[in-house]
């Protein structure tokens, strides 16, 4: 099967996941420069999860440069990776709504361990439904990203009890750590080209 209806689709549920994260955000009650005060948690939320979002959306578009036809287990990889990434507008207004209670960094961090968890799924099937010397192959390698940030995740969890700020850092590691996408790919595809 051609990967195009895939990614159209997967590009479509970010852009609603994104809006809807947006429309989250509400105007401030009262005009003195203090009534946006009180919104900042909720703000700094939106941030934290439009990055995380983001990074998944432009990772997942590299990693399909490298990938050439998908099967029926593909799809539905990218589907639950798409489920997770839909439950990230939900856990990111419980965390803001209640400036960053340690209930809510959990279920946050259990959200984004589940994104990570489906992300590697997703690869998985990919590099199963190719051949060992393919571009695809070559690019992942050991896939050392994938496996660290569900590290971190997982490591995130019990911290958002002791310390939410530290769970919130995690969080904010395996962005940096995707910030940039794998330039493995770029290479591998680039050079197939």
């Amino acid at each position: 099967m051609h990967k195009g209806r895939l990614e159209a689709f997967s590009d479509g549920v970010v852009a609603i996941i994104l809006t809807i994260m947006v429309l989250e955000l509400k105007v401030p009650h009262g005009d003195d420069p203090a009534a946006p005060r009180a919104l900042i948690p909720v703000f700094i939320s939106y941030v934290l999860s439009f990055l995380h979002v983001g990074v998944y959306w432009n990772n997942h578009h590299h990693l399909f440069q490298a990938v050439h036809q998908v099967n029926g287990r593909i799809l539905w990889s990218n589907l639950h990776l798409l489920f997770w990434l839909s439950l990230v507008p939900f856990a990111t207004g419980w965390m803001g709504e209640n400036e960053f209670a340690p209930w809510p960094v959990a279920l946050y961090g259990v959200v984004l361990m589940m994104c990570g968890v489906a992300y590697y799924i997703l690869t998985r099937a990919l590099l199963s439904h190719h051949e060992a010397s393919s571009p695809l192959a070559r690019a992942i390698g050991s896939d050392f990203k994938g496996r660290i940030s569900v590290v971190l995740y997982v490591a995130a969890l019990p911290l958002a009890f002791v310390n939410r700020w530290l769970a919130v850092g995690l969080y904010l590691c395996v962005i940096l750590t995707w910030l940039v996408p794998d330039r493995r790919i770029e290479r591998t595809v680039g050079a197939d080209a």
